[in-house]
């Protein structure tokens, strides 16, 4: 069945999400927050800022018409950086109707409230139930989804028949969707890889080997396992699509901005450096912050996590943080705090 998808966003992932759902048969508006970008998308039929290899089909109707946008769509997908959450939110909550789904793609956790970014849209949308906002998350960089290759993606809403709607509508030969009713795991595993992707970076660039990276992944899942927990997620959800499966891409993969990042720290650049030339939005960094904070509120130790903040904003290098982290008291490997012990 085809419904009319509203994708606000056209950075990369929005873009190649409009191009997948195009190809699958759906109705779709992609809305640029510039009128001049969307009118050059329009006529050209390509994102050349974000994503210039692919084609956008004539299907794909562009406009930077946010209301038109809105009050036409069955689905709101969310695709901006997350700290620019709350801001569409707000544009968007005088256009919400009934019979609505909202779903995010955008991975971080807010700065100064902590919120996911689901929190944040039931936060701001009041009038939309809390069962109808999901998200779609996953190992699923956008240019190899645009360019039709075979991606995986998880659905969570809190309601599994909701997102089973998300997951039919989205679903395509190209990118297969699984359901999950976990949504604050799905999201803190989505949002936390981001930073430990950053860390991965910064393992490259200084020059650190094979085994310094699967340390890091493998620490690192440890680390967001212990504050999902801790927040009352799943356990087992982090050995899935978002925990897992995100994780392996964005520490690996040469698209991965978190990664790229991280890397150029590790070569000795400045922050401000790094992300003055970065056209896109590295979300790890932002994140990094609030994840800090949210161990500090559970009393969860991340040092992987402090290290990086260090690193970013305390003028660490990192070879000396990652000597303070080989040094660290042993442990056994599956520890948890007392609380999280079964």
């Amino acid at each position: 069945m085809s419904r009319t998808i509203a994708i606000f966003g056209a950075g990369s992932w929005g873009t190649a999400l409009a191009v997948s759902l195009a190809h699958g048969g759906q109705d779709v508006m992609l809305w640029a927050r510039r009128p001049d970008a969307a009118a050059a998308m329009a006529r050209t039929r390509h994102n050349p800022t974000y994503l210039p290899e692919a084609a956008i089909p004539e299907a794909v109707r562009i406009t930077a018409d946010l209301a038109e946008a809105a009050e036409r769509a069955h689905f709101w997908v969310i695709a901006t950086p997350s700290q620019s959450v709350r801001a569409l939110a707000r544009q968007l909550e005088p256009h919400v109707h009934d019979d609505l789904i909202v779903v995010s793609l955008a991975k971080g956790i807010e700065n100064g409230t902590l919120m996911t970014t689901t929190q944040v849209l039931r936060d701001v949308l009041r009038s939309v139930p809390s069962a109808r906002i999901g998200v779609l998350y996953g190992p699923s960089h956008a240019e190899e989804v645009a360019l039709g290759k075979p991606t995986t993606l998880v659905a969570a809403a809190p309601s599994l028949a909701v997102a089973h709607v998300i997951q039919s509508v989205f679903m395509t030969p190209r990118l297969r969707v699984y359901v999950n009713d976990d949504v604050l795991g799905v999201e803190i595993g989505g949002s936390v890889k981001n930073v430990l992707a950053i860390a991965a970076g910064m393992s490259d660039g200084v020059g650190f080997g094979d085994n310094a990276k699967a340390a890091l992944i493998t620490r690192g899942l440890a680390e967001i396992q212990r504050l999902g927990m801790a927040m009352g997620a799943d356990a087992a959800t982090f050995s899935g699509l978002a925990g897992i499966g995100d994780l392996v891409v964005t520490c690996m993969s040469r698209h991965s901005r978190n990664r790229y990042l991280g890397e150029q720290i590790g070569r000795g650049r400045t922050l401000e450096e790094v992300e003055a030339e970065m056209q896109m939005v590295a979300e790890g960094v932002r994140t990094t912050v609030s994840v800090c904070e949210l161990a500090r509120r559970h009393g969860i130790e991340m040092p992987i996590t402090e290290a990086v903040h260090a690193i970013l904003f305390e003028g660490k290098r990192p070879a000396e943080a990652v000597e303070e982290l080989m040094s660290r008291s042993a442990k056994h490997e599956e520890w948890l705090p007392k609380a999280l012990q079964p």
